[in-house]
């Protein structure tokens, strides 16, 4: 059996592609019945995994060493090659959603595919083609700038993933000077950060306007394929955050004051819950992945055989290391059958969350593998991020072998991020849609409003007088924002639903585990409001959801209070 190195790959001829592309679409659109073109579509999802099996391959490979020049140069090139592969896309959408077979199509390939097709269709024209790959070059960048961080910190040099286990010292003194070297490093290159963003602010609006759109916003929800709702449910959503959730984080920050033992908790506090120090992983990256591999094996027998074939195949590269791309993700290789995890381990109880949550990514894509069309084998984003945060609660039953004694202590804390991370992500999804209503801001306008979102969602934080971070310049930390503009509000969308798994396992497991596991077999085949109910969970958009999930927390925290 091949290993993730043995993987080979080769750069796609783009005039090959082409041709071949083009004279599939011209048989289709002279195809006299249904299964003629349903066999064309068989030929075109291929030739899409193909593509898609190499851009992958790239992509990890050039994530994983940004210093390796043959790789960062087949990034530069599907830099450019990209949107030439999304014009061959769109014209065969085009040919899709105008067939007159599409009626026994859709009955066959079903009415997702039709869904995406029409949004594909939106966020595309070859007026924007050369629009399209500078956003390419300029997300490039800013990851190639964030992996160059070579930061130098009480006689070593760290990347930011490096920092983290710093930032939870028991020693306040520690923490605030690893706080400060992350967020002198943002300030150093603030220039670039402000430089990069404004390019892309500004290239985005071109490619929004000269498809027709009033501006990046509304491309934006086209291109994160928003099925099913509009910006004004995400609004009511953000709204009932503020409501139900913005009360209950400022009480949770207060407790954990008290719980350190700070007079005022402060910004570089904020990592550290408890004055004995935060649960951290009792072993090294290689004990966490063999625990991992026993953990799966215990949770279920889909599970045992999905980690079995991830550590057999070298599918994972977790341990952060310099030029190592920061972050963690997971992704999939078509031909292979594979998904991949990246990561950055760095001693800290996010090891353990990584390797659930990315597992979980990774679970979905491996259950969904052979359904059949590209375009199902993910589902939406937000659809997707259930997957991934469900598997963080899910396994939490399993924690003792990662912590030991203090198992509990990282499950309080566990659910305790959960709830504040929610106010963050709606603010950063508040901030994006600002900023592209508004396009021509300038840097220091952009700041401004992060602070004042800052004081409506996070009213607590205390920056204790950093200037960058004062100015408003954490937001430029966050990928997502360069990277894949109105991606964040996924998180919190999926984070009610994974409340809810949690909710769920703690009365009746199995009943829970049955309705994830058929989720994850679904893949995209669905939008994501429909994927909700096949799951048995409650809509996020709906008025009561958020109120009902934090009554629960509410109550249990309460109940297991650690002092």
């Amino acid at each position: 059996m091949l290993i993730f190195e043995e993987y080979e790959y080769v750069r796609p001829n783009m005039e090959e592609i082409t041709k071949q592309f083009n004279f599939l679409l011209e048989q289709f659109q002279h195809a006299s019945s249904f299964e003629s073109q349903s066999k064309v579509i068989q030929e075109i999802n291929v030739l899409t995994s193909d593509y898609s099996t190499q851009e992958n391959i790239m992509y990890i490979r050039s994530s994983i060493d940004t210093n390796d020049t043959f790789y960062q140069t087949e990034r530069n090139y599907f830099d450019e090659i990209g949107p030439q592969f999304q014009a061959l896309q769109s014209t065969y959408y085009k040919a899709l959603i105008s067939t007159p077979f599409r009626e026994k199509l859709e009955d066959k390939w079903g009415s997702q595919l039709f869904a995406l097709a029409e949004n594909a269709i939106h966020a595309y024209s070859d007026e924007v083609l050369p629009l399209l790959q500078e956003e390419n070059k300029l997300i490039s960048e800013y990851s190639t700038l964030i992996a160059s961080a070579q930061i130098e910190f009480r006689d070593e040099t760290l990347t930011l993933a490096q920092l983290g286990p710093f930032k939870e010292s028991l020693d306040r003194d520690v923490r605030k000077e690893a706080m400060d070297a992350s967020a002198d490093f943002f300030a150093m290159h603030a220039e670039r950060f402000d430089d990069i963003f404004d390019r892309l602010v500004h290239v985005r609006h071109s490619i929004a306007t000269t498809l027709g759109y009033k501006n990046f916003t509304e491309l934006g929800y086209v291109r994160m394929d928003r099925i099913g709702y509009d910006s004004k449910s995400v609004e009511f959503f953000r709204q009932q955050i503020l409501d139900s959730v913005v009360p209950l984080t400022v009480d949770i920050r207060k407790d954990q004051a008290k719980r350190i033992h700070v007079g005022k908790l402060m910004f570089y506090d904020e990592p550290l819950h408890f004055a004995e120090g935060n649960a951290q992983p009792k072993g090294s990256p290689e004990w966490i992945l063999e625990n991992g591999y026993t953990m799966y094996q215990e949770l279920s027998r889909e599970t045992g055989r999905f980690f079995e074939y991830m550590k057999r195949k070298n599918l994972l590269d977790v341990v952060a290391k310099k030029g190592k791309e920061a972050g963690g993700y997971c992704t999939f290789i078509d031909n292979y059958d594979s998904p991949f995890i990246f990561s950055n381990f760095n001693g800290t109880s996010g090891d353990i969350d990584v390797l659930t949550h990315e597992a979980g990514h990774a679970f979905q894509v491996y259950s969904s593998r052979n359904i059949g069309i590209p375009e199902y084998i993910w589902p939406t984003s937000e659809a997707a991020e259930i997957h991934s945060m469900s598997m963080e609660f899910f396994t939490w039953f399993f924690m003792d072998r990662f912590f030991g004694k203090y198992a509990d202590r990282y499950r309080y804390a566990h659910l305790l991020e959960s709830v504040l991370f929610l106010p963050y992500a709606v603010a950063v999804d508040e901030f994006q849609q600002r900023i592209y209503n508004e396009p021509h801001l300038t840097p220091s306008e952009r700041k401004q409003i992060w602070k004042e979102l800052e004081s409506i969602y996070l009213p607590i934080r205390d920056y204790d007088g950093h200037p960058y971070l004062e100015s408003g310049g954490f937001w430029q930390r966050q990928g997502h924002i360069y990277e894949v503009p109105f991606y964040y509000i996924d998180y919190a969308l999926a984070q009610v639903c994974a409340l809810q798994f949690w909710q769920r396992s703690l009365h009746d497991f199995d009943h829970a585990w049955e309705d994830y596991v058929k989720l994850c077999k679904i893949g995209g085949s669905k939008p994501f409001l429909e994927l909700v109910e096949e799951a048995n969970l409650q809509s996020p958009f709906e008025a009561d959801t958020i109120q009902m999930v934090v009554h629960t927390i509410s109550e249990w925290l309460s109940a297991n209070e650690i002092k």
